[in-house]
């Protein structure tokens, strides 16, 4: 049997982690197993769903990497697909028209409400008390249809509904890829509607004919799907279907345990993206946020298309953490080719003014010396700060403490000798600094302290021969002629 997996995000929102994580559980379980991974935007929900937010799902999906193996299914396009299996449901004796209108329904609703409150007033007997009970309870049941044995229409042109004649009796059992057998009553589940009176089909119609014409295998969603499990089985019963294996995953939940808000970080996978964290780095986190192999803590794509299973699929809700998600990005921005990293880096470092050429090529120059300066592009961006064009630069306090007369002095001392080399390389200019300080009997920290505040403003930074060299020798004496010149001053 071929593997075919999908992910059914609603076009009513972004793309939020759960969700992403969701796709990325599907694309690898199908990539494991040289399967398919399928998209469908479910847009029945008509009045909610929107273009722009598809198109935020789809954007989201391609920066991730998540790339479907065939073109998106627009749910609602299926319509009369739908329709037609609620029809030939209908036929088979497995679904019915109900003619109980929406006032009644809720006629009998409120009625149950009624004995259910009246069985709590004061002074009533227990048998009085259980007879209210047993009466609300019948009333606010699951819904079993008096049509649904074949009583006739009240009229001929009656409006209707269609509803799914669910199963009688007995226990139900699902035996679940994360959740293990979970079991309920027949009945608990309701003769579900299929097609509204209007004639337009319902979401757990269209999920279970989209996913039979697709072919999909393997169901992995999110627990909170799991009660929809149960109302979705008796459908492929009814049309003789097979039944897909279902796998329900835990939610992702707060660093304190309670359901993910957007106090916790539960914001839009572009948003991710727009706070500096690669597409690479979002996927290994997604993947141990509730899978986990071993004692390994990043997967590459590679690794983890290789290794994902379902059985690995954690049963307790998965905590987001990030802290974690900041380490994990550190990784792969120090794993990055230094070429995509400036493009990646670009947007931030232009954020107030574009890089010029020269900015371009010391940027370039430092790039592998300096990508662990970061846990995110907009952090990392900071650290390149001090190779803008930006003189003087501006110091921090701490900087400027270093800057003493005393400071001053050797640094024009120091100026004169880097001015004579002729090749500006870090190992030729951190030979001129020794020298220059065993001369002169000066330890290392008492001249690299006010050159660093000179040349980047007390910024962290590597060893600071690599520094001038990334800066050049014009921009570097330039630098230190500017702090000298105002002591002169």
């Amino acid at each position: 049997m071929s593997v075919i997996t999908r992910f059914a995000p609603s076009p009513t929102g972004m793309l939020h982690i759960g969700g992403a994580r969701t796709a990325l559980f599907n694309y690898l379980f199908a990539k494991r197993h040289n399967g398919k991974f399928l998209l469908r935007i479910e847009d029945t929900d008509r009045a909610r769903s929107s273009d722009e937010a598809t198109a935020a799902i789809l954007e989201g999906m391609d920066w991730l990497g998540l790339t479907p193996d065939a073109p998106a299914v627009m749910q609602f396009d299926q319509a009369a697909r739908h329709t037609e299996v609620a029809l030939d449901m209908i036929a088979r004796g497995t679904a019915f028209r109900c003619y109980a209108t929406p006032e009644e329904l809720q006629a009998r609703r409120d009625l149950g409400e009624e004995k259910r409150q009246a069985a709590k007033a004061d002074g009533i007997s227990d048998d009085a008390k259980a007879a209210l009970l047993a009466e609300a309870n019948a009333l606010l049941a699951p819904y079993r249809s008096p049509w649904r044995d074949g009583a006739p229409a009240p009229s001929r042109d009656a409006p209707y509904t269609v509803r799914l004649r669910a199963p009688d009796g007995g226990d139900r059992m699902l035996e679940d890829g994360v959740q293990g057998r979970v079991t309920i009553q027949a009945s608990e589940l309701d003769d579900m509607i299929l097609l509204r009176a209007d004639g337009t089909p319902t979401y757990m119609l269209a999920v279970v004919v989209d996913d039979h014409d697709m072919g999909v295998t393997h169901v992995i969603r999110g627990d909170d799907h799991l009660r929809n499990a149960f109302r979705q089985i008796p459908i492929y019963e009814a049309m003789g279907w097979d039944i897909p294996k279902f796998a329900h995953v835990s939610l992702i939940h707060g660093p304190d345990g309670a359901k993910l808000s957007k106090r916790h970080g539960a914001l839009s996978t572009l948003a991710y993206r727009e706070m500096g964290y690669l597409p690479e780095a979002m996927k290994a986190y997604l993947l141990r946020l509730g899978w986990s192999h071993g004692d390994q803590e990043i997967f590459t794509e590679a690794e983890a298309t290789a290794l994902f299973d379902i059985e690995g699929i954690n049963k307790a809700p998965a905590r987001l953490d990030l802290e974690k998600l900041g380490q994990i990005n550190s990784h792969f921005i120090r794993a990055t080719d230094d070429a995509r990293l400036f493009d990646l880096l670009l947007p931030y470092l232009e954020s107030n003014a574009p890089v010029s050429d020269a900015e371009t090529v010391r940027i370039r120059a430092a790039m592998a010396g300096l990508k662990d300066r970061g846990t995110t592009l907009p952090e990392l961006a900071e650290a390149f700060a001090f190779l803008r064009d930006i003189r003087p630069i501006q110091m921090n306090k701490k900087a400027r403490k270093s800057l003493s007369e005393e400071g001053l002095d050797r640094l024009a001392g120091l100026r004169d000798e880097l001015q004579q080399l002729r090749q500006w390389t870090a190992e030729t200019i951190s030979h001129v600094i020794s020298s220059y300080c065993a001369d002169h009997d000066l330890s290392m920290g008492q001249v690299g302290q006010p050159l660093r505040a000179a040349l980047t403003g007390g910024l962290p930074a590597p060893d600071i021969a690599p520094v001038l060299e990334w800066l050049g020798q014009d921009e570097a004496l330039g630098r230190i002629e500017d702090q000298t010149a105002k002591a002169r001053d």
